[in-house]
């Protein structure tokens, strides 16, 4: 790769991208990576940007990843020729990470991101791309429903008002019958911390997060929306340290704390 970019044309929430991106990066450069990243590496090495600035870096985007990785290759298991689309994309490299010939894949992102993705990134004639907000339907038009879709939303939905994640989960479900969506979560206190203002740094602070649900919230899904016919709460892989310690997911799914974490969660479209 041989581009530069400057990382500051990014800002916002799609300035996060560049966090989730470092994490993943400084995950794959370690002899015992729990993700394989090369993509990851060569962005991170593409974009002049203050990453420090984003605190200590953390294995939750790196397993988070992994996560969605493995459902979407269990989705293909049973749709080999699946349209896989990315929504709030950002600079996520999961097409070369699944490596399929088979399937579709389509990115959906602001248009600053997708910028920085055309510059930075191969083109690949499987991948569409979409320079839009996830909230403008135009992009469902150009998915191709009779094979399978599987949505992604990383680190999206909590950046959106109430409304707008509702209407949308429910206009998706209704488009893609059969189909399946990961999004992940943040519970009720750490949106109001990020709307009073919360950072990581002396010199980052994170954009407001509006929208919060909790594990309980989210098991009644089904009821809200009845083309969603199934909610699982998906259990990150085992990480390093902390992170690949058992105790830490009993504690988590404790009931006195399981409404208080963040959450990572796959819906069956009825």
């Amino acid at each position: 790769m041989t581009e530069r970019i400057d990382g500051n044309t990014l800002d916002g929430v799609s300035a996060t991208t560049l966090w989730t991106l470092r994490n993943r990066a400084e995950e794959a450069l370690r002899e015992d990576a729990v993700l394989e990243d090369p993509w990851a590496i060569a962005l991170y090495k593409s974009i002049d940007y203050d990453y420090e600035k984003f605190g200590k870096a953390s294995q939750s985007h790196p397993l988070r990843a992994l996560a969605v990785d493995n459902a979407i290759r269990d989705y293909l298991t049973t749709h080999p020729r699946a349209t896989i689309v990315n929504l709030g994309e950002g600079l996520q490299t999961g097409f070369w990470r699944i490596d399929n010939p088979d399937l579709a894949w389509v990115s959906v992102d602001l248009p600053p991101v997708i910028e920085a993705r055309r510059k930075l990134l191969p083109r690949e004639a499987q991948v569409t791309e979409y320079a839009m907000s996830a909230t403008d339907r135009r992009w469902m038009d150009g998915v191709s429903e009779g094979d399978g879709v599987f949505i992604t939303a990383e680190g999206l939905f909590m950046y959106l008002e109430p409304d707008e994640v509702w209407s949308l989960l429910t206009d998706m479900s209704e488009r893609f019958p059969g189909g399946r969506i990961i999004f992940d979560s943040i519970p009720q206190w750490l949106s109001n911390k990020s709307i009073s203002g919360l950072d990581t740094t002396d010199r980052y602070r994170m954009p407001p997060m509006p929208f919060s649900l909790t594990v309980s919230a989210i098991a009644k899904i089904p009821d809200r929306i009845p083309s969603i016919s199934a909610v699982h709460d998906v259990v990150l892989p085992r990480g390093r340290g902390l992170w690949g310690n058992p105790l830490l997911w009993f504690v988590g799914d404790l009931p006195v704390l399981r409404n208080h974490r963040p959450s990572l969660t796959l819906a069956e479209f009825a």
